[in-house]
């Protein structure tokens, strides 16, 4: 039987309403969780230990490494065959994307958490803990990167995001779908997930910005980020990589102090790409020297260029590290 453990890191599958503020906060310990997922011993042996009990919004870079670290600690000296993180699902796809891009290990690892606290009807936690030891201990989830797990939907840490506050099934993977399911206990892949860009890092470069963008939005708040000395900006641009014009003076000044600027879409789905010429568009901030960053939403953006800035120095490095294997060449037009 595989050995699995599980590593209680908070969020909402540890909380119950507080009847005196009458709200969830953190209450259930990591064995209280576990004594309701009964009958999980006939799929694997459980070891558990209790890393946090915080709220996700609590969850800080400097406590993503921590995890990471405990993480590396228990695979290193425990030997599992596989292991599932508890989180909070406000900020999980930032760490899990986190450990997606930094631990190179075949041993499954498997996020996962509840959208209802142990106090409503319905909680989940249970149900999705379950689901995520049973995924943890296939051997079809050896090798896949860093695995998402709630609602009996599995999805990659690099593709999946929430949508929604509130739904059972908010964790989505925009275009692609998930990558399979855990079906009566059993789990089933449709599909791989093979492009993955992974690098050892000890610490974090975590002087990056984070701006999303608004119709006549100008360069004021880069200017004040540029003054702050980041390291790297991410702009949530329109559509297909596109902003005011009134920000192009921004952009252009943290290029000029070596700042690296990363465009991603505010859309739901889709890519940024250079279809537009015009000044703010795509093609135009392309050749002043942005970044582009494929279909990553702005949040997963910011965690992959604190990787990229943590590692490399020299801007093209950078560049190639974000852009390999993308399709970016000019538009083609059709006469």
């Amino acid at each position: 039987m595989n050995r699995i453990v599980v590593i209680f890191n908070g969020g909402t599958i540890s909380m119950k309403v507080d009847p005196k503020i009458k709200a969830a906060v953190p209450s259930l310990t990591g064995e209280e969780i576990m004594h309701m997922v009964t009958g999980i011993e006939k799929h694997a042996e459980v070891i558990s230990y209790n890393f946090s009990s915080f709220p996700s919004p609590h969850m800080t870079l400097e406590k993503m490494m921590e995890l990471r670290a405990f993480t590396l600690k228990v695979l290193k000296e425990d030997a599992p065959d596989g292991v599932v993180i508890t989180h909070g699902t406000d900020t999980l796809e930032e760490t899990a994307f986190l450990f997606d891009l930094t631990m190179d290990t075949e041993v499954p690892i498997v996020f996962t958490g509840a959208m209802r606290s142990g106090s409503e009807l319905g909680y989940d936690g249970p149900a999705n803990l379950a689901s995520a030891i049973v995924t943890a201990s296939a051997k079809e989830s050896r090798g896949r990167g860093i695995l998402v797990c709630l609602n009996g939907e599995l999805n990659a840490a690099q593709e999946v995001t929430k949508t929604n506050s509130l739904s059972l099934n908010a964790f989505r993977t925009p275009s692609f779908g998930p990558l399979g399911m855990v079906d009566n206990n059993k789990v089933i892949y449709y599909r791989s997930n093979d492009v993955r860009q992974v690098h050892d890092v000890d610490q974090l470069e975590t002087k990056v910005a984070l701006v999303k963008t608004v119709a006549g939005m100008d360069s004021s708040y880069l200017h004040f980020l540029v003054e702050q000395g980041v390291k790297g900006i991410v702009i949530e641009a329109f559509g297909r990589g596109n902003v005011p014009p009134q920000m192009v003076e921004g952009v252009k000044e943290a290029l000029a102090k070596g700042i690296h600027v990363v465009i991603v879409s505010r859309c739901y789905e889709g890519r940024v790409f250079g279809s537009y010429g015009y000044e703010g568009g795509g093609k135009h901030l392309r050749n002043l020297g942005v970044i582009f960053g494929d279909t990553l939403p702005g949040q997963k953006a910011r965690i992959k260029l604190m990787v990229a800035l943590s590692i490399y120095e020299d801007p093209k490095d950078v560049r190639e590290w974000f852009e390999k294997d993308l399709y970016l060449e000019e538009v083609d037009t059709i006469s």
